[in-house]
């Protein structure tokens, strides 16, 4: 099988989060202290098992370069940089030209945060009859919604999800495109629409995931409030939702096919409740399988571990000890 690399992105100006933007790229921008957009991408392709990223610069690419430098976490990092902008397509292209034909490559706008299950699109694009895959998402609406009934207003919905789908900005390619004529401009505007007459473009979704696209300052505050509290993790995430002397309450989300690290507790006495998703929490002696609404209680000192069949949102009730994990063994590079 062709080794999967992977390509983000970088070059745009940002124009729309200046003044930020005048002195650093976008992907550079914080999420959180000490995390970068860019940071959040480069990890979720390391866990999806590619080991070496192109990152497509343009404008102040150099200050991405000093940052990152040639490997980051284990990863191992090249740069092509496109001189005078033409364009996610010119972009793309060159990225193309310089990894091996054979290489399938998954593809990301170096803006947006999603927590994809990117292993699992993968694996769908490859057995799929498309050269080019493309991750889409339900649209959320910018604006509230008027309910009517008649002459009158009945209800209203602050932006609802509406019943369409979006670019999501990730594509896989199972290796290089055909560009035909096109030499400049937007990818999504150009070759994309062209792809889909042919019947060459396929699609990955996966509802009801964390997805945003950053472009305003309003999206980066609300991406900044949306990491207050929370971690990434090899597997998903962790976020504190209560913290107090009495108790603590986290959400945890386990990708589909992830498991966390075997570990247990030495004072804290947990309970999980399943609030989506579907798997089961591995003892030392025993599994114990679990499905929305269930509740799962662990004592302290079981060792365990949390597998996730299907995407799996939890809340984890606990006596206050938010540092207490003793890991045994771990299923992922750290």
């Amino acid at each position: 099988m062709a080794e999967t690399v992977g390509m983000i992105l970088c070059g745009g100006f940002g124009k729309r989060l200046r003044p930020l933007t005048e002195k650093i790229p976008k992907p550079l921008i914080e999420i959180k202290e000490g995390y970068t957009i860019l940071d959040k991408q480069l990890f979720d392709l390391k866990n999806a098992g590619i080991n070496r990223v192109y990152l497509l610069t343009g404008f102040l690419g150099e200050k991405i370069e000093e940052r990152y430098g040639d490997e980051y976490k284990g990863l191992q990092i090249e740069y092509v940089r496109e001189e005078k902008p033409l364009g996610t397509l010119n972009a793309i292209r060159m990225g193309m030209e310089v990894i091996d034909g054979d290489k399938q490559c998954v593809i990301r706008n170096g803006d947006v945060v999603a927590d994809l299950n990117i292993k699992k699109m993968i694996h769908l694009g490859e057995i799929s009859d498309y050269p080019l895959t493309m991750f889409i998402t339900r649209m959320q609406s910018p604006y509230g919604i008027v309910e009517v009934s008649g002459d009158k207003i009945v209800n209203f919905r602050e932006k609802p999800v509406l019943d369409y789908y979006i670019n999501a900005g990730v594509y896989f390619s199972k290796g290089s495109l055909d560009f035909g004529d096109f030499e400049s401009g937007d990818i999504e505007k150009t070759l994309f629409p062209l792809m889909a007459k042919e019947n060459k473009l396929g699609y990955y979704k996966e509802d009801g995931l964390f997805w945003m696209a950053i472009d305003t300052s309003k999206e980066l505050e609300e991406i900044r409030k949306e990491y207050h509290n929370r971690e990434d993790k090899p597997w998903g995430y962790e976020k504190i939702l209560i913290n107090t002397e009495k108790y603590l309450t986290k959400e945890l989300f386990i990708r589909e096919g992830y498991r966390t690290s075997f570990h247990y507790h030495e004072e804290k006495d947990e309970t999980m409740y399943i609030i989506s998703g579907s798997g089961y929490i591995e003892f030392e002696d025993r599994k114990e399988y679990f499905s929305k609404n269930d509740t799962v209680r662990i004592e302290p000192g079981e060792r365990h571990s949390i597998v996730a069949m299907e995407n799996t949102v939890l809340h984890e009730v606990s006596t206050p000890h938010p540092d207490d994990t003793v890991r045994v063994t771990d299923y992922y590079t750290r």
